[in-house]
């Protein structure tokens, strides 16, 4: 076996899970996806959604979650 593989499938299976409620309950977070620099283009034919707001709190959250957990 090779040393450490069980944990990398315990923190990547945790990680599904986080995401599978993510999607669950996602839509009833207030404000995700609606935050003050989300770019929202909607034209007659053509809409497109850039979440650059929300994708960087998410991602301040998750390195300040990570640099706790790994410690």
């Amino acid at each position: 076996m090779i040393p450490g593989f069980g944990k990398i499938f315990i923190i990547i299976g945790i990680f599904f899970i986080i995401i599978g409620i993510a999607f669950m309950f996602g839509d009833k977070i207030p404000y995700i996806g609606r935050l003050p620099g989300d770019i929202h283009i909607k034209k007659e034919n053509f809409s497109f959604y850039f979440p650059i707001t929300t994708s960087i709190i998410i991602s301040i959250i998750l390195t300040l979650l990570f640099s706790i957990f790994k410690k």
